[in-house]
């Protein structure tokens, strides 16, 4: 009898050690950048988002109802519904926006000890379905395809995400090639105060994003006053409490070097809500 104590005090710290390797890290995605986390097979995830950018004297506000459905604890797609608001300093139209589609596949994931590592595709297909027979037109006029990959190191203390998209966009109407986009992301975040599954959580991260454009053509020529790059540092905050979620955060502009005469981005803020079901 004497001699099954240790052998069963080993099994008990066997299977503890077991069931935290099994049981996931409280996933997190960046705010402004491309995460690998998705939905478990059968979740629903409702989210409403409200965004703001100003650049000179162009000022755009977006509400954006974004459904999200886990098809396998691998795969995810959902569909997005924004409203938009567009000023151009002149005139202001709202309205609906352009509706997109997109999926997230997680193709590798490791998990230890309180730690997760993956890794995703992600494709998002922005549709050609707002007015922009007006001024400001409330859509771009084109179908846009954007094509993501991204990485993700989740522990109980520590967060980094790295994800590099490109962005595909169309000819619209008037006969304009807009020119397609590069988008790189780098995140780090931290759980000051780490806590359980029951209690209020928050992760602070700091977020840099750069972005690439190239010129718009017309008939074969380049516009001059198109394309360029931009950064951005970004700070922002996750909060959670059990299946519903807070993300903040703003865009503040480092480096501009747009091509000719194109108002710089003065400011981007993003704020969401999140319920997981």
């Amino acid at each position: 009898m004497h001699k099954s104590f240790p052998r069963t005090g080993s099994l008990v710290v066997t299977a503890a050690v077991g069931l935290l390797l099994s049981m996931p890290v409280r996933a997190h995605d960046p705010i402004f950048g491309l995460g690998p986390h998705v939905l478990y097979k059968g979740g629903v995830e409702i989210a409403v988002e409200t965004a703001t950018e100003k650049a000179g004297d162009e000022n755009e506000q977006e509400l954006a109802l974004e459904l999200t459905y886990g098809l396998t604890g691998d795969w995810a797609a959902g569909v997005d519904l924004p409203y938009v608001r567009k000023d151009d300093g002149t005139q202001t139209r709202s309205g609906a926006g352009d509706l997109a589609l997109f999926t997230k596949y997680r193709f590798w994931r490791r998990d230890s000890l309180g730690l997760q590592e993956s890794m995703a595709v992600a494709l998002k297909v922005i549709t050609d379905t707002a007015d922009t027979s007006g001024a400001p037109p409330l859509g771009k006029g084109t179908t846009d395809g954007i094509l993501g990959l991204a990485y993700g190191y989740e522990s109980r203390r520590q967060y980094r995400w790295a994800s590099i998209r490109y962005r595909v966009n169309g000819t619209n109407p008037a006969g304009v090639e807009r020119g397609d986009k590069l988008l790189v992301d780098f995140v780090a975040g931290i759980r000051p105060n780490p806590r359980g599954y029951l209690e209020p959580d928050t992760v602070w991260l700091l977020e840099l994003n750069g972005e690439y454009g190239q010129k718009a053509r017309f008939n074969g020529v380049d516009l001059a006053d198109t394309g360029g790059s931009e950064w951005f540092l970004s700070p922002g905050l996750f909060w959670t409490l059990r299946n519903f979620a807070v993300k903040a955060g703003v865009q503040i502009p480092v480096y501009s070097n747009l091509n000719g005469n194109q108002p710089e981005s003065d400011y981007r803020a993003k704020l969401t809500l999140e319920w997981h079901l």
